[in-house]
């Protein structure tokens, strides 16, 4: 179907940067630099400062930055692990993998963990916490520190969808043992394929990491440290990234001023939740922006009529999933947010009329 406005338009954001894209191909391929080259670790030290890590290591998805996180801080069989399932499937299939347990708790309205759950979900057996800043939009996590600290807890903070976002002046994936990101194309900064990065501020962790990323190798190839994985950032991706990480910042004001024009276009609609406001101890960069109604099915065909292309995650939550065997979990609100989200365009090509466009057409399912 041909859309007026794409959910994520990749063929504009190239045509704008054609030249710089073709340009980062050429030098490559030229020069044969593929793996752990001088892109990657220049892209890496960027990324450590900009967070404000000491560490980044740069691997193949987000999901493996979640895995080898959870190997490096030792999660295992005997272990729980706290974290929700209003979350892409790869934050609870990390605890998985590692042999762990996984124990969901709810979400709150802003999507994200309600940080009052977390205590009584803790047990003797209880490991670490996985909190997702999802959307771009941060968790608490001075609540969610001063629990860890209180129980001793390790933390892998889930920021795939929140490079640059904030709380309380300090960077998502900067505040736990360890802070993941992903690159997949649709996501704030993303690449022309998949890609992932794991910072840290605890030297051990980040060479457990490296290793596990390199087949067990670090400083040399004839060298082993352990049995690892192949999960390294490519070098050309590394490339690309750092390319367009020049301009990141233009880009996270261009999405906020895209919220705001959605928010101030859909306002005073009751029948129409809009997501938290970024402000106070929060700065969201605006991975989605997400919209909640209860006659949610009925607006996704209007707005596909319309032309307009949108995104439903989630729509049967992961506790519900039968095949993952997570229904022992009551989890009232994932299960009624998963029933009413939408997620509009968001991007920072889009143009000033596209989102009106959007905006009219939202507000015509409501206002006849």
């Amino acid at each position: 179907m041909a859309y007026k406005v794409r959910f994520v338009n990749y063929p504009r954001q190239y045509q704008q940067l054609k030249k710089e894209f073709d340009s980062v191909f050429e030098e490559i391929m030229s020069g044969g630099d593929f793996i752990l080259r001088r892109h990657l670790e220049e892209f890496e030290k960027r990324i450590a400062d900009y967070v404000g890590t000491k560490h980044a290591i740069g691997v193949n998805t987000g999901t493996d930055a979640l895995y080898l996180s959870a190997r490096a801080l030792g999660f295992g069989p005997g272990d729980e692990v706290i974290t929700v399932a209003h979350t892409f499937v790869a934050t609870v299939g990390a605890i998985v993998q590692c042999g762990a347990t996984p124990v969901l708790i709810d979400i709150t309205d802003d999507f994200n963990m309600d940080v009052n759950q977390i205590e009584a979900a803790i047990t003797s057996k209880t490991k670490g916490i996985i909190p997702v800043h999802l959307n771009g939009h941060a968790c608490n996590m001075k609540k969610i520190m001063e629990i860890v600290e209180k129980y001793r807890l390790k933390v892998i903070e889930d920021a795939a969808q929140a490079l640059g976002a904030k709380f309380k002046g300090k960077r998502c994936a900067s505040f736990g043992d360890t802070g993941i990101f992903s690159f997949y194309p649709a996501k704030v900064l993303g690449t022309a394929g998949d890609g992932g990065l794991v910072c840290t501020n605890d030297d051990t962790l980040a060479r457990k990491i490296r290793a596990f990323r390199d087949n067990g190798r670090v400083e040399s190839v004839d060298e082993i440290e352990c049995f690892g994985w192949c999960t390294r950032l490519d070098n050309l991706h590394a490339a690309i990234l750092n390319m367009k990480f020049n301009y990141f910042e233009q880009w996270i004001e261009r999405r906020r001023a895209v919220a705001k024009m959605y928010e101030e276009g859909l306002s005073g609609i009751p029948e129409l939740l809009l997501p938290p406001r970024s402000d106070g101890d929060y700065f969201d960069v605006y991975q989605n922006y997400v919209i909640r109604c209860k006659k949610r099915d009925e607006l996704l065909a209007h707005l596909q009529k319309t032309e307009v292309e949108v995104l439903v995650s989630w729509r049967v939550a992961m506790h519900k999933q039968k095949v993952l065997s997570l229904d022992r979990f009551k989890l009232p609100l994932t299960e009624r947010i998963s029933a009413e989200v939408i997620s509009l365009p968001m991007y920072p090509e889009l143009t000033d009329e596209e989102v009106g466009f959007v905006i009219e057409a939202v507000r015509k399912f409501f206002i006849h």
